[in-house]
């Protein structure tokens, strides 16, 4: 895999929601803090998004915007302000529920696909963390034309319940998160993973690491991966990442453990394997030595923390 899809795989957790919701008139909606990151696409109309603790954006036909951090925020008809939201707010789930503002079909009415991913979040990625509190891509002309193309997919699936719908809504989320990720990365004026991503020889012993991250890597083999010198790669390696390339291995193939012990029922000995350990104790002796936790203790957490995602209530379509 690459570096966008494992960053994505190793937190995701249980299936995400989605709705497409019209509404109109004066309204004010609330969503609190969460474990995920949550998006809207606006269809028609127009509308503001005000995060906490940061600056209104206003939203237009065609904008998408992720929270990828799980900010709580108010999304309203026009930019309210602390005070006013705090009494005129209507939680979300009240809202999709029907005792908040209802859609009625008029010229001033607001259409918009919204919904969450649930992450684990105790352990994301550096390109995740580094994404703003608010990821705003506003509609161009010949812009994003992926993203575009995935919403345009999206809204109808949302539209109409159609055959193969339960595989190809999910599916067509997580195309619409790595859309959007994509599209920050190739507008992005700041962050170190952009840069990261974008120099080929960083760029190749991290594709190879995450392609096979159970080979005996080493210094020289990654170098001659990317093509370079040992010392080059090295430093290159270290600037852009913040860490030396067998050190970034190590964190990941246990990053890539832990994800093993959440998704499958695999023995602590196959795990071992397929990340590049020896033998279970060495990996139990290094897990624990990056989490804290045994593996064991690490699997029992993680299966709570899966079963409350996984039991969220399925897509709406509102």
């Amino acid at each position: 895999m690459d570096v966008v899809s494992d960053a994505i795989s190793a937190v995701h957790l249980g299936h995400p929601s989605s709705h497409r919701v019209r509404v109109s008139g004066s309204w004010c909606v609330r969503l609190d803090p969460y474990d995920g990151a949550g998006f809207y696409v606006v269809l028609r109309g127009s509308c503001w998004l005000l995060p906490d603790g940061g600056a209104p954006v206003s939203l237009g036909v065609g904008d998408a915007v992720l929270l990828p951090h799980g900010t709580g925020h108010v999304i309203a008809d026009s930019p309210v302000d602390a005070a006013v939201a705090e009494e005129k707010a209507v939680p979300f789930e009240q809202w999709l529920a029907g005792t908040g503002p209802r859609a009625r079909l008029d010229r001033d009415e607001v259409e918009m696909l919204c919904g969450k991913y649930w992450l684990d979040c105790s352990r994301l990625h550096p390109l995740l963390t580094e994404l703003p509190e608010v990821v705003h891509l506003p509609s161009r002309v010949g812009s994003h034309l992926e993203l575009r193309a995935a919403i345009d997919l999206l809204a109808g699936e949302l539209d109409e319940r159609r055959p193969g719908s339960c595989i190809a809504l999910p599916s067509l989320l997580d195309l619409l998160l790595v859309y959007i990720i994509r599209s920050w990365m190739t507008e992005a004026t700041s962050g170190a993973w952009p840069r990261v991503l974008g120099d080929p020889v960083t760029a190749a012993a991290l594709r190879a690491m995450h392609t096979k991250p159970a080979a005996p890597w080493s210094n020289d083999r990654l170098a001659a991966e990317a093509g370079v010198s040992r010392p080059t790669l090295a430093r290159r390696f270290t600037t852009l990442v913040g860490r030396p390339p067998m050190a970034y291995l190590t964190w990941w193939r246990l990053i890539l453990a832990a994800t093993l012990l959440r998704d499958t029922s695999d023995t602590l000995a196959t795990v071992a394997g397929r990340v590049g350990y020896g033998s279970p104790y060495a990996l139990s002796h290094a897990f624990e030595r990056e989490f804290g936790t045994t593996p064991g203790r690490y699997r029992a957490q993680a299966a709570g923390r899966s079963g409350r995602a996984g039991s969220s209530s399925p897509p709406g379509r509102n």
